[in-house]
């Protein structure tokens, strides 16, 4: 028999990068379950406009999560304001692609410091709270891309296999307590990140409302492994028992091998300045070699 779904009215919910996109539509979600939600993010202004539209006591807080320190300031606030935690989704994420042999530097670490680092000190920030309370729910957003490497985008690929990878070993140590750990692997989202980006035959691109559903699914019936859409999961599983040859020949047969590597350059040129200005230690220096021509 079933398990009811978990109630998650009145819970507390803090959300990195949550301005914009998944993040935003997470917050969405979350509200209309009757959550608590704070949203950081690095934009403050576009932060408290989203928190505004969504009302119900949603608040907004300045977030860097490239700053261990502003990343505590961000969880204690939220408890200061809203409640201890019961959930932490680490949303915030930049993907600038291009050759590998061609990304500077500055364009690697930039996507290390917020894809890796940022999870990490969500992660070490905010485990030990629930720790203290004997539960709680970390959620860290991985993607597809976290489970298979894809030309054009060598380094953000590597960034979430490692977000998967820590996500898997965090929960096996904490197997034997109430935490639970979900990673959230979604396709193409139709978000700025995916701006330019082509579509893969058989794999449909979603929404940021259906990877905010699947995480809300996640919280009330706690999993590990939560793909978006669900036929990716199924595609996983047959990928993992075939032969490196057969994988490489079915990516190439769904064109999955060009996603990222035949991105349109014009129509990514927005997001691609944004993620470039993402990360304020490397802004002042280094932004300027990451414009698009």
């Amino acid at each position: 028999m079933a398990k009811e779904p978990r109630v998650l009215t009145g819970q507390v919910a803090a959300i990195t990068g949550a301005a914009r996109g998944i993040g935003k539509a997470t917050a969405e979600a979350f509200v209309r379950q009757g959550m608590k939600v704070a949203i950081g993010d690095l934009d403050a202004a576009e932060a408290q406009r989203t928190a505004d539209q969504l009302g119900a006591g949603t608040i907004a807080i300045e977030l860097n999560v490239t700053d261990r320190e502003s990343v505590e300031r961000f969880a204690d606030e939220t408890e200061q304001r809203l409640g201890p935690l019961d959930v932490y989704v680490n949303n915030a994420g930049i993907m600038q692609l291009g050759p590998f042999l061609e990304e500077s530097d500055a364009t690697m670490q930039r996507q290390i410091d917020i894809n890796v680092n940022g999870v990490l000190y969500g992660m070490k920030v905010v485990l030990p709270r629930f720790a203290e309370r004997g539960r709680g729910h970390m959620v860290n957003i991985a993607s597809t891309a976290g489970k298979a490497g894809f030309p054009g985008g060598a380094t953000y690929c590597g960034t979430k296999h490692f977000v998967v990878g820590v996500s898997e070993a965090v929960r096996a140590e904490l197997r034997e307590t109430a935490i639970e750990i979900s990673c959230v692997m979604p396709g193409v989202v139709n978000t700025e990140l995916a701006a330019g980006l082509q579509e893969a035959r058989g794999i449909r691109n979603v929404n940021p409302e259906d990877v905010a559903n699947g995480i809300v699914d996640a919280l009330q019936r706690p999993h590990f492994d939560v793909y978006v859409p669900k036929s990716i999961g199924a595609i996983n599983k047959v990928m993992g028992v075939l032969p490196r040859g057969g994988r490489e020949g079915i990516a190439r047969a769904l064109k999955a091998d060009t996603v990222l590597a035949q991105a349109d350059p014009a129509a990514r040129r927005g997001y691609e300045l944004r993620a470039a200005h993402s990360e304020p230690g490397l802004e002042e220096a280094d932004a300027p070699r990451q414009l698009a021509p």
